[in-house]
């Protein structure tokens, strides 16, 4: 896909230690500092994605059993900022409090070293070889999911498909994962949620086929299934289909990563 080719090719152009070039923050000392040192030990340090907590600095608003969950419908890059329209939305979240990242889910593998990684020319943890789809993962309140569920389901529009068809396979299937899956407590209204936009929810059996043209949903137990954080270039990105999102929702991965909410994964990346 065009996603594809666009992240291949900005590794080829990127030299090892390069910084990621994105406009510079309003303090660009202290970040360009921050990526000197990560640009070192990127290649080195690998973040515990499978465990990662997507909690918010202050949970502002139902700060009731906070729980991660994910989502997928095809690229995860228009996902991201659908999600992060829904945090603001929903929860009232300000900038730095906002948990939905880019990531992979679905599989059953990782490499040796626990990494799930985009396509790369190296071939280093390949989420397609390894099953995975591309997802949103986040941090909210158990009692917001079905209204999170609703947001989501508006993703599919009336045809119940993914926005962009052009991307096709298993790693584009559509999924959700949640603690315990089908055995949430708000299952049913999820359930309910997809059925008024004429989906169908089938339990995930790990390393599952598209679901073009099916209108299916994968549901997955995340505490068996669990997220892994994509690479930084992957996160806050402007999406092929749509206007660019603007400079100021770009700028969040800076911010992000600076506070430790996104994770260096020891993938080939831009960092």
């Amino acid at each position: 896909t065009m996603k594809t080719v666009c992240f291949l090719l900005s590794l080829c152009l990127a030299s090892p230690a390069s910084a990621y070039t994105a406009p510079k923050p309003n303090k660009p000392t202290t970040i360009s500092h921050r990526r000197a040192f990560l640009s070192k030990i990127a290649g080195a340090t690998i973040a515990a994605t499978s465990a990662v907590t997507l909690n918010p600095n202050s949970a502002s608003a139902a700060d009731d059993n906070l729980q991660n969950v994910y989502w997928g419908a095809g690229c995860y890059w228009h996902v991201q900022h659908e999600f992060i329209l829904a945090e603001r939305s929903i929860l009232g979240r300000k900038d730095n409090e906002l948990t939905s990242l880019t990531g992979y889910a679905g599989g059953f593998k990782t490499d040796s070293e626990g990494r799930v990684c985009y396509h790369n020319f190296q071939s280093i943890a390949d989420y397609g070889k390894f099953g995975h789809g591309e997802v949103v993962g986040m941090t909210i309140p158990e009692s917001k999911v079905e209204d999170f569920a609703v947001e989501y389901f508006k993703l599919f529009g009336d045809k119940g498909e993914r926005a962009d068809p052009m991307d096709k396979g298993g790693e584009y299937r559509s999924l959700l994962g949640l603690p315990g899956g089908s055995k949430h407590p708000a299952f049913a209204q999820v359930e309910a949620a997809g059925k008024a936009r004429g989906m169908t929810l089938v339990d995930g059996k790990g390393n599952d086929p598209d679901t073009l043209g099916k209108r299916l949903v994968y549901v997955y137990d995340s505490n068996k299934f669990p997220f892994y954080q994509a690479e930084f270039y992957h996160q806050y990105h402007n999406d092929f289909l749509t206007p660019a999102y603007g400079k100021e929702y770009n700028n969040l991965a800076e911010a992000a990563l600076d506070d430790g909410r996104i994770k260096i994964t020891g993938c080939p990346d831009r960092v």
